[in-house]
């Protein structure tokens, strides 16, 4: 509980071989997990993404070793397993966060350059709050089925479900408490990158397509994964538009484009050739005819990050065109909720929150400013002032 110990590095998640089922979690002899896979496949059933059918194995397969670890059964668990979990990830280290490269800023420090803080060296809250739900989720689900313990081992906050019940979308959102184990869970603003550093960024790209890729992402506001399965017949020169996937509908929608994104990827595809029937416009530069992946576009704007001192990510391409757009007085926010595909106007308005990077100017000229007296009207007498004010004002 205290995370000094180690899970056992046991099991895994892989690849499945059935469309129902795309991600397998298995033990350490290397056999599936009948009852996460019988789980996963109904959220598959339920049209949950494949990203989802993953995350959720990870979540499950870090659980089961949670309880090899204490040598319980899974159908005997108890609310005290939940808490030995829940103390693990709030003190043990993230092997993730343990990849850093010389000349790295430390886990959880700030960036000088771009202000932003870097990962903290343990889990985070939210990775903990998934891995919660996730747990509940699953036990959930086989109770209606005479399998598992009799109580969900994850507790479940009675007013939150209350708060949540029948809410119509115009009524305020009510506070409730959090159930017990479950952490506080910060609220992130989505920081954007301003145009120097973008200047910057854009001229650490090596290639056309790397420049073609940031502008698009830039103009389009799109998803890293969105954007990369634009194919040739996605692409509407006339009307300026793509057609990308959407991450959370997956419905084939239009997303707007610069004319320097269009030129940019015209002088891409005149460059490197038109792709392959059926493959993205954007490709791997190296080896046989293959699809960019997000990993690798991933790496290309890392690379670029790792030359500044930076440490923006993909995702803040999109957080940079909200800004611009939202701060725009010729976009009214509904229509740059449009632009965005939010299901909710109340996503679109944490983008027009002023952060202290935007003030800088102002406070610059306040602080320069000298310290005015207090004046009063002249039809005021001073002992009057003295009175209700007291003195020396």
């Amino acid at each position: 509980m205290d995370g000094r110990v180690r899970l056992p590095r046991v099991g895994a998640v892989v690849a499945g071989t059935t469309p129902s089922l795309p991600w397998r979690v298995v033990d350490a002899a290397g056999r599936e997990i009948e009852p996460v896979s019988v789980y996963l496949r109904d959220r598959m059933l339920g049209d949950a993404s494949t990203a989802t059918c993953r995350s959720y194995g990870y979540d499950l397969l870090r659980w089961h070793r949670v309880l090899w670890a204490l040598d319980v059964g899974w159908e005997q668990v108890t609310e005290a397993e939940t808490a030995a979990l829940v103390g693990w990830l709030r003190h043990a280290r993230n092997p993730q966060r343990q990849r850093q490269r010389p000349g790295s800023h430390p886990a959880g420090s700030v960036n000088p350059k771009t202000g932003k803080p870097t990962l903290r060296a343990g889990y985070a809250p939210s990775t903990i709050a998934h891995n919660l739900t996730v747990i509940h989720g699953f036990y959930a689900f086989h109770q209606p089925f005479g399998r598992g313990p009799l109580v969900n081992p994850v507790p479940e906050s009675a007013a939150r479900r209350a708060a949540l019940a029948h809410r119509s979308p115009l009524e305020v959102r009510q506070q409730h408490r959090r159930a017990r184990l479950r952490p506080k869970v910060p609220v992130r603003h989505p920081r954007s990158i301003p145009d120097d550093q973008w200047a910057e960024l854009f001229a650490q790209m090596r290639c056309v397509r790397d420049k073609a890729l940031l502008s698009n992402y830039l103009a389009s506001a799109s998803r890293a994964s969105e954007l990369l399965g634009v194919g040739l017949g996605d692409i509407d020169w006339t009307k300026g538009q793509l057609w990308v996937i959407s991450k959370g509908t997956r419905a084939r929608q239009p997303v707007p484009t610069s004319p320097e994104g269009l030129a940019y990827l015209a002088a891409y595809l005149e460059e490197d050739g038109l792709p392959p029937e059926g493959m993205p416009v954007w490709r791997a530069r190296r080896g046989k005819p293959r699809p960019l992946t997000y990993w690798a576009a991933r790496r290309i704007f890392q690379r670029a990050c790792e030359a500044l001192g930076a440490n923006w990510t993909l995702h803040d391409l999109r957080h940079t065109a909200a800004k611009r757009m939202a701060r725009d007085p010729g976009l009214k926010l509904h229509e740059v909720q449009t632009i965005l595909r939010h299901a909710h106007i109340s996503t679109t308005e944490l983008y027009t929150a002023v952060g202290l990077d935007d003030l800088l100017d102002k406070l610059g000229a306040y602080y320069t400013r000298p310290v005015q007296p207090v004046s009063w009207p002249t039809q005021y007498a001073a002992d009057d002032i003295e009175a209700v004010f007291g003195a020396g004002q």
